[in-house]
């Protein structure tokens, strides 16, 4: 598996997507913003009544990421053609989830930006095919995609900022 840096970079959206531009996406479906305020699942606040938290600004996530933005653009397009994000117009606008940080896999993220978990050659590794002694390498790569898309099929966004959270929390 090659993690490429449009696949690093998407991750790392969503997960400012589902955060809030800053917050952290609590397991009830609401935001801890940055500044310790919070909005409810219900869309009280600002926030989305779909689970994505507060509306943020493409730039505003290129900036804190670190990415640049007119590739994040192309990264944010695929997003929302494969159904993760939606985009509002208008000075107000911005990228939220289209469902819970909960119901939004790692391995979703992945496939909507690069399409195969694992590829060989190029191609994608159910597509590998061998003659002669090599003939058993295509099972080892089918069996090493299943192993990828068991644990990032598994991880969601949520799991990921609340390991974050944790981490953050001080020691008592």
């Amino acid at each position: 598996m090659y993690i490429s840096a449009r696949s690093d970079y998407a991750l790392r959206a969503m997960l400012a997507v589902a955060a809030g531009g800053g917050g952290t996406t609590r397991p009830d479906g609401g935001t801890t913003r940055s500044d310790g305020g919070t909005t409810r699942p219900d869309g009280g606040d600002g926030s989305r009544p779909d689970g994505g938290g507060e509306l943020v600004k493409a730039a505003s996530l290129a900036r804190a990421q670190g990415i640049p933005l007119s590739f994040l653009q192309g990264i944010l397009l695929d997003l929302r053609r494969a159904g993760l994000l939606h985009s509002h117009r208008g000075t107000e606008g911005g990228y939220a989830l289209t469902r819970p940080a909960s119901q939004i896999s790692v391995g979703d993220v992945l496939r909507a930006v690069g399409g195969s978990l694992t590829t060989v050659r190029g191609l994608p590794a159910e597509d590998a095919g061998y003659h002669g002694v090599a003939a058993g390498l295509r099972d080892v790569w089918l069996a090493v995609d299943g192993a990828i898309a068991v644990v990032v099929d598994r991880t969601t966004l949520t799991d990921l900022l609340t390991h974050q959270e944790q981490e953050q929390a001080p020691a008592r």
